[in-house]
């Protein structure tokens, strides 16, 4: 940063920010905003330059919050913005870049008092937004929708302003601005469930806006628009090189941002370079938060509500009227960028919000022909578990385990084959069904947790998910085959590894009174636990589609000793029967074709067995069918993983991480 560090470190001494938030009112129709107004200044987006900014103008911020009782001048700042977002429309059709870049300017300044809503109780915050009158201690009144009055023109510039290039700036920073009024949530350990946000985002003059906000921050997400480069919408600078301000006249007098110099803080070269779309992200966080907002005590989340009813463009069926807040959205755009964007936790969370939330969004993904392409990154989240955080993985894991609750799925990821998985790299898979794929890296999962996290949680959703496909596998690649088998032996060697340590664990018990036990029952029933749901999803496979996966019984010959001991294990017993028939009846026809057969051979004589076998023979279970549903009280989880995304993952915006009070800095 250099000489623009020591630079910004002179941000409080601007006579202009000293004015703003000194002891002196300011009249909304002062030529001074003019002037505060006109600097250009590209917004940071590094966490470094973030911080320099927000500890060189917090000082400022801070004196405005003792003096704006008396002065009223935060008030005076929102209404210049909020009478020129009036005019921004017919700015952004007449080209009017001067008027757009200071409305831009006064959003940037009211997005950077975060110190308000962080250092402040809502009650206090309101006050500030409510003062109209010059005498101190005086409120009125007519003046206590001025923060209603910001966050309904916010969302109106998000949705009515068409996006050019010289609208991009603006159209981010308002949806940062909206982002920043909610960010309350970060400074409280509890989910908040009254708050200022509730009382004007959910009822009121904002409420209206509701589905076309929405669907605006839905399409944003979709379109991915990049910002125009840099200069593209610059007027010409002063031949005098008057630091960085456009080619304005010469009585607009020199704005707080001379301080910096022409690529200097903030410049778009040091952005991260995997976010080519600060709109989307930056639209996405916020229509996560939005989703995520709890109920109001007499209002449900109308936000929610849009998301879980908006339906495809080329459905031409009537909304029922009891659906409030409906719109239509194009379906096969919205695929597609889901389909591209799952390198995110941010996009993975939406694909789940809406998998989850939205019957038409289900369906339609569903009916899809190419569900590789949504299915394929999730798979890749998960196989590179070791790099994702916990919540991601889990996100993704539950929309597998959403999508193979439908038979459809279960039946068509079968039918697609795959050439060349490169990011699998356990081994070369040059040919493989998505199905199998699926297998394959849902058992390295739960491989994975067994020996590290051991989360029961993650476990449970796994073998939940290949249990819904056990009636469905079809056509096995032999590495998913060999996996499945592995994996129960390996589930084999750690109950017989528990079961040791209790018995020994039990001897020495009898000689030492005093010696506490540890708990191998509760570690031995849950082990069982897995091995009943292994067990049971060999056996659903093999009553439902034994002449369909070849592969499988000849894994299941080839690991035969693996199952003796389960045989007349109690727990076992029952499944075990069609396992234990399925092995007797194939090994039989093996003994009997002689010895030194080849793997080709051996899969031929199981072919002809799998005809022969009488159907009757293998008794029938209920189906295996597990439906994800969500904990109660799911704000307990989504409001503070949601927000850290935002604290995360925000362009252009800086928290102080001792000031969060939501989520332990070291969380995932």
């Amino acid at each position: 940063m250099g000489s623009n560090s020591s630079r910004i470190g002179d941000l409080p001494k601007n006579e202009y920010l000293k004015k703003l938030s000194g002891t002196e009112s300011i009249s909304e129709n002062d030529p001074f905003w003019n002037q505060l107004l006109s600097f250009s200044f590209p917004a940071p987006t590094s966490s470094t330059e973030l911080k320099l900014l927000e500890e060189a103008t917090v000082s400022v911020c801070r004196s405005l919050v003792v003096n704006n009782p008396r002065t009223g001048n935060l008030g005076a700042l929102i209404k210049v913005f909020l009478s020129r977002t009036k005019e921004l429309k017919l700015s952004a059709e007449c080209q009017n870049h001067i008027f757009i870049w200071q409305t831009h300017n006064a959003l940037f300044i009211i997005c950077l008092l975060k110190v308000f809503i962080c250092e402040m109780s809502e009650e206090e915050l309101q006050l500030h937004f409510t003062y109209e009158e010059k005498s101190p201690g005086t409120y009125s009144s007519d003046s206590e929708d001025l923060l209603e009055e910001l966050l309904c023109c916010l969302m109106q510039l998000i949705t009515d302003i068409p996006l050019l290039d010289i609208t991009y700036e603006i159209s981010v920073e308002a949806v940062s601005t909206m982002v920043v009024f909610l960010s309350c949530q970060l400074f409280h350990k509890e989910v908040l469930r009254q708050s200022i946000s509730h009382k004007y985002l959910m009822r009121g003059r904002c409420l209206p806006y509701t589905s076309k906000l929405v669907k605006t921050l839905l399409y944003n997400f979709i379109r991915q628009e990049k910002p125009p480069p840099p200069g593209a919408h610059v007027l010409p600078q002063q031949s005098d090189g008057g630091g960085l301000l456009y080619g304005l006249a010469s009585g607009v007098a020199t704005g707080l941002w001379t301080v910096f110099t022409l690529g200097g803080v903030g410049s778009k070269a040091a952005a991260t370079p995997e976010l080519s779309s600060p709109l989307a992200n930056q639209s996405l966080l916020l229509l996560l938060v939005l989703a995520n907002l709890t109920d109001a005590a007499d209002t449900p989340n109308p936000y929610r509500q849009a998301i879980m009813s908006f339906k495809n463009t080329q459905d031409s069926s009537p909304f029922p009227s009891s659906i409030p807040h409906a719109f239509q959205i194009n379906f096969n755009s919205l695929y597609t960028a889901l389909c591209e964007q799952q390198t995110s936790d941010q996009a993975t969370l939406l694909l789940y919000t809406l998998l989850h939330q939205n019957s038409n969004v289900r369906t339609y993904m569903l009916a899809r022909t190419d569900m590789e392409n949504l299915v394929l990154p999730i798979l890749e989240i998960l196989y590179h578990v070791e790099e994702r955080n916990s919540h991601h993985v889990y996100m993704a894991l539950i929309i597998l385990l959403i999508l193979t609750e439908d038979d459809g799925f279960n039946r068509s990821i079968h039918e697609v084959i795959l050439k060349n998985i490169t990011w699998y790299s356990e081994r070369v898979l040059t040919e493989i069904s998505l199905g199998s794929l699926l297998i394959l890296v849902v058992i390295r999962t739960i491989q994975y947790n067994m020996t590290r996290t051991r989360d029961k949680y993650l476990h449970t959703n796994c073998l939940a998910a290949l249990a819904n496909m056990s009636a469905q596998f079809r056509s096995l690649h032999q590495y998913a085959a060999q996996r499945i088998i592995s994996l129960f032996s390996l589930l084999s060697k750690k109950h017989n590894k528990v079961l040791e340590q209790a018995t020994q664990s039990l001897r020495g018990s009898l000689s030492s009174n005093d010696v506490p036990l540890p708990d191998y029952a509760q570690d031995l029933n849950v082990i069982e636990e897995v091995i009943r749901m292994m067990l049971e999803i060999i056996n659903s496979c093999l009553t439902n589609s034994l002449h369909h996966n070849p592969n499988l019984v000849y894994a299941l010959l080839y690991k035969r000793d693996l199952f003796e001991q389960f045989r007349t294990h109690p727990s076992f017993q029952d499944i075990m029967q069609n396992i234990d028939l399925v092995i007797t009846f194939f090994s039989s026809r093996l003994l009997q074709a002689g010895a030194e057969l080849s793997v080709e051979r051996v899969l031929e004589i199981i072919k002809q067995g799998a005809v022969a076998l009488p159907k009757d023979r293998l008794k029938k279970f209920p189906e295996l069918k597990f439906k994800y549903v969500e904990e109660e009280q799911p704000e307990e989880f989504f409001i503070p993983y949601v927000w850290s995304l935002v604290y995360n993952s925000a362009v252009g915006l800086y928290w102080n991480p001792q000031d969060i009070q939501l989520f332990t800095m070291d969380s995932d």
